[in-house]
């Protein structure tokens, strides 16, 4: 059982850049992929970014690339996720997770566990 706790969210203007981390607890943590998603009001969840076991791999989605950068810290049980030059269009839920594959890294169905979500708001 592995349990996420995502923080480092809240309001930016545009153009800003804030650092989500999410922390998690258990002795397994390198053998997970991570992934962090993002759900709008009245939107479906979207995968933003995901990251292999080890770190050495990254994937974005086209929306965030080059403004986003996930990355992971095994010894510390964290992944934190970069974003700079933040848009309106940014403003969501993010949620962290963790799957035992690496491979689909953007879709939801193969991470097995989920935070409970920190919000990020920005403002025009």
């Amino acid at each position: 059982q592995v349990q996420l706790v995502e923080s480092g969210g809240g309001l930016v203007q545009a153009g800003g850049s804030l650092r989500l981390s999410c922390a998690a607890s258990g002795r397994t943590f390198s053998s997970y992929v991570m992934g962090w998603f993002r759900q709008a009001p009245g939107k479906e969840r979207e995968f933003v970014a995901g990251i292999n076991k080890s770190g050495e791999r990254t994937y974005y989605a086209d929306s965030v690339k080059g403004r986003f950068t996930i990355s992971r810290d095994n010894a510390k049980n964290t992944v934190y996720l970069q974003m700079n030059s933040l848009k309106p269009e940014d403003t969501a839920v993010y949620y962290c997770a963790g799957g035992p594959f690496e491979l689909g890294y953007e879709y939801s169905y193969y991470y097995d566990y989920w935070g409970q979500g920190t919000q990020v708001t920005v403002s025009s």
